[in-house]
């Protein structure tokens, strides 16, 4: 197939792009050039320009597919949707599950989601979800009955410079005294891109329509049992140390990024514990848990120690609660 990469130069358009070179097909990618291909990268094509106003490098081209691993502005999505549209068979388009108006755990596909407020709101930091359920509306239009919406969770792994779960291995690996948060047994949800990468591409090459959620694993995943994973993994000797919701609300710790996989009891806990039936159903398969730790810190080895984790606990605050958990007699 001739499959046209809408980003793919960075972490899962990255691994879509391998996943699809690997498959065997004539792969393009489109991108802006302001994150360069890091090497090692598949030998394909590369076309420069913008989703906001550049589209016209995709003009008087064909493709049998495009996955879009770079939507999140419907205004923006419209260009290249409108660009393409009689130009590709089958569109994929890279959603979230944050588009749900809430969150009841083991929810499906059919749950409500969320409506932009307001309607022409452009700003991914506050209504991420809202927008990429535009996103979705606006692939439906364009491509009505040819297009598939990939409604991930938490995406980790190698290229994940977002920290959210890279945080854990690399502290845990670390050893000593790990703060821990919330209840052990509260459910943890997220897929190494990989996965779901190749999965995607399989998907594209069979034509499937529809929304799907993906997020993993295929069993259930509680934080202790992660945490545990993470030190078998590294043959660290940490200690967790588990607080609970209230003392790290009282102490004011950011939840999810601060400290990664953390929402406490009163949030959207059921965001980490959704029903992946269909994918299962669809032949969504999972590596061991042991090879996306390894492998995630295996690459996180690698990356300038100058620069700032952008989640998860700096040492000298988690020192702070610690202690503070100590004095509160929480050991």
């Amino acid at each position: 197939m001739k499959i046209l990469v809408l980003g793919g130069t960075v972490f899962l358009g990255r691994h879509v792009v391998e996943a699809a070179f690997q498959r065997g097909h004539d792969i393009t990618v489109f991108h802006r050039g302001v994150h360069p291909p890091e090497s090692p990268f598949p030998p394909v094509e590369l076309i420069r320009g913008d989703r906001d106003g550049g589209v016209h490098a995709l003009d008087d081209r064909e493709w049998d597919a495009v996955i879009d691993t770079s939507g999140f502005v419907p205004r923006i999505v419209r260009q290249s949707a409108a660009a393409l549209r009689g130009r590709v068979q089958h569109y994929t388009f890279v959603s979230s599950i944050s588009v749900y108006r809430e969150f009841v755990p083991g929810m499906d596909e059919s749950a409500p989601v969320l409506e932009l407020d307001p309607p022409d709101s452009e700003s991914v930091a506050e209504h991420y979800g809202a927008l990429k359920a535009a996103c979705e509306r606006v692939v439906e239009e364009y491509f009505p009955g040819q297009s598939l919406n990939v409604r991930p969770g938490l995406i980790v792994g190698p290229y994940d410079k977002t920290d959210r779960f890279t945080y854990w291995p690399a502290r845990v690996a670390n050893g000593g005294q790990v703060l821990a948060p919330g209840h052990p047994n509260r459910p943890v949800q997220f897929i190494d891109s990989r996965d779901l990468a190749e999965w995607m591409v399989r998907m594209t090459e069979q034509g499937v329509t529809g929304t799907v959620q993906a997020t993993g694993p295929d069993t259930s995943l509680t934080m202790a049992e992660l945490l545990t994973a993470c030190r078998q993994a590294t043959g660290s000797e940490a200690r967790f140390v588990w607080m609970d919701d209230a003392f790290l609300k009282q102490h004011e710790v950011g939840q999810w990024l601060e400290l990664p996989l953390w929402i406490d009891e009163t949030g959207p806990t059921a965001m980490l514990d959704v029903d992946i039936t269909q994918a299962l159903q669809m032949g969504l398969k999972f590596r061991p848990l042991e090879t996306t730790i390894l492998d995630t810190l295996a690459w996180d080895a690698n990356r300038d120690p100058a620069l700032s984790r952008l989640a998860g606990l700096a040492p000298a605050r988690e020192q702070e609660l610690l202690q503070a958990w100590t004095r509160r007699g929480g050991l």
